[in-house]
């Protein structure tokens, strides 16, 4: 049973000790300053939360007919859910979201988003802690256990005995190398994406119809696997009337890099495996996601989330306003048309929570289309620009070639209400969110290297030659 008394007082204790251990996170000069703020501006507001999440998964295990826990959904009631890929910028977010409200979580990492930065030269904005540290801090702010297990899924041994050891009601399945630039940079990484991830996958599905046939799957997918259609994109199937005959059928695929083209073929092997083996899943179908910030990340700078703002793992908004506070032209690629759907950071863990706690049937291939609103690249950079006058900054546009190969003006609306029906109350992107974001970038605008901003991973030029040394600065 826990000590709810005794977990206050700890994270008080952790939240006033706002010095870090030194190998919890470096954090020097101003954007150390500015984290020890956060943290103190949010320490009481994140020791309610936590506290009320602490005591409510008490309720629960005394309780188990207790009415949802949050205003905004409910409580884990002590369901497991295993958290592959809990180190990345979703997943971390994701794994400290559910363990707050009584999930018990387990992160499955190879720590492989760390190593692409070691090799290719590039680091996230913010200073992020050790797995290990991130973890450990977790524990000390909130008493709740986040269990962490360091190994390969595509390594079936390992995976077997986490899943064996575990016993998931869910596996969150995140962890997947994320970035089409990096599929692209030549065939050793196109080779190492498609395996990575189909294969890992497949080792996934098999774990679960083995050791855990009662556990559902939470896959995260991308709307890239649907392109940009010349009719509206439906929510994983479309009804087809052909010939005199109908027919609902699996909406159609268009990757546009070797990283899509991986998600697509992990969607039709999880629709052919609820077929085969009666597994349930979820495929949500995921937008850009923007921001860093959520409630349970800035509650110890040891917590705080990545932040990619490189050609190659920086999202579209996410780059453009560091591009905006380092006083760099927003680069929009070629005609700055492309449309695409996006959500923020809070909702992305939202939707994961809902879909846990309303889980698909066995023998279900359930498609979620997981954005909130959709924004042209040309949008985007209007909003950067007119909300980075308001804060004095002055920011300039270019348009520079585009180095994907893609539709640059297109017709684009997508179907995304299958998660609002279940309850997600979503986070739009209004200009105080966007004042925010620039605010929170602008205290580390000095960890940001200017050489990784402009894109350096040409479609076109993709070949077998290995170019790590080229993949993220562009040639002058």
């Amino acid at each position: 049973m826990l000590q709810t008394g005794h977990i206050a007082g700890a994270q008080r204790q952790a939240v006033a000790a706002a010095p870090l251990h030194p190998r919890s996170c470096r954090v020097h000069g101003a954007p150390g300053r500015f984290v020890a703020k956060a943290a103190k501006r949010t320490a009481a507001r994140v020791e309610r939360k936590l506290a009320a999440a602490i005591n409510a998964s008490v309720a629960v295990e005394q309780k188990p007919a207790t009415p949802a826990l949050f205003a905004n959904g409910g409580g884990g009631g002590g369901t497991r859910v295993m958290i592959i890929g809990g180190d990345g910028y979703c997943g971390w977010a994701t794994a400290l979201h559910l363990s707050a409200r009584g999930y018990e979580v387990s992160i499955v990492d190879n720590l492989c988003r760390r190593q692409f930065d070691l090799t290719l030269g590039l680091d996230t904005l913010t200073p992020i802690a050790t797995i290990h540290d991130r973890v450990r801090t977790w524990g000390e702010i909130s008493g709740r256990h986040i269990d962490l297990q360091i190994g390969d899924i595509c390594d079936w041994e390992f995976l077997s005995q986490a899943v064996t050891g575990f016993k998931p009601d869910a596996i969150v399945h995140f962890g997947e190398q994320r970035s089409a630039p990096y599929s692209m940079i030549d065939r050793q990484r196109a080779v190492f994406t498609q395996h990575n991830n189909v294969i890992g996958n497949i080792n996934v599905m098999f774990a679960i119809k083995e050791l855990a046939p009662d556990c559902h799957l939470v896959k995260l997918g991308t709307m890239g696997e649907y392109g940009t259609p010349n009719i509206d994109i439906e929510e994983g199937f479309i009804t087809i009337n052909h010939n005199g005959r109908s027919d609902t059928l699996p909406y159609p695929k268009q990757g546009n890099s070797f990283y899509h083209l991986s998600k697509i073929h992990d969607s039709h092997n999880i629709h052919f495996a609820t077929k085969a083996w009666k597994l349930a899943a979820t495929d949500l179908n995921q937008g850009v996601v923007y921001g860093v910030r959520t409630d349970e990340t800035v509650a110890h700078p040891a917590l705080i989330n990545r932040y990619d703002y490189d050609g190659i793992f920086g999202t579209a908004l996410n780059r453009f306003v560091v591009q905006a506070a380092v006083g760099h032209p927003l680069t929009v690629y070629g005609k700055g048309g492309q449309t695409r759907g996006f959500l923020d950071i809070r909702d992305t863990v939202r939707c994961i929570q809902i879909a846990i706690d309303n889980p698909a049937n066995n023998g279900e291939f359930r498609v979620f289309n997981q954005f909130t609103e959709q924004f042209s690249v040309n949008q985007l950079a209007d909003i950067v620009t007119r909300e980075g006058k308001k804060l004095g900054i002055t920011v300039e546009v270019q348009n520079v070639p585009n180095p994907r190969v893609e539709a640059e003006e297109h017709y684009y609306n997508a179907k995304h209400s299958k998660l609002q029906d279940l309850g997600l109350e979503p986070h739009l992107l209004q200009d105080s969110m966007v004042d925010s974001l620039l605010e929170f970038v602008i205290e580390y605008k000095d960890r940001c290297k200017m050489e990784l901003i402009k894109p350096a991973v040409d479609w076109r030029k993709a070949g077998v030659k290995v170019n790590t040394m080229g993949a993220a600065v562009a040639a002058q």
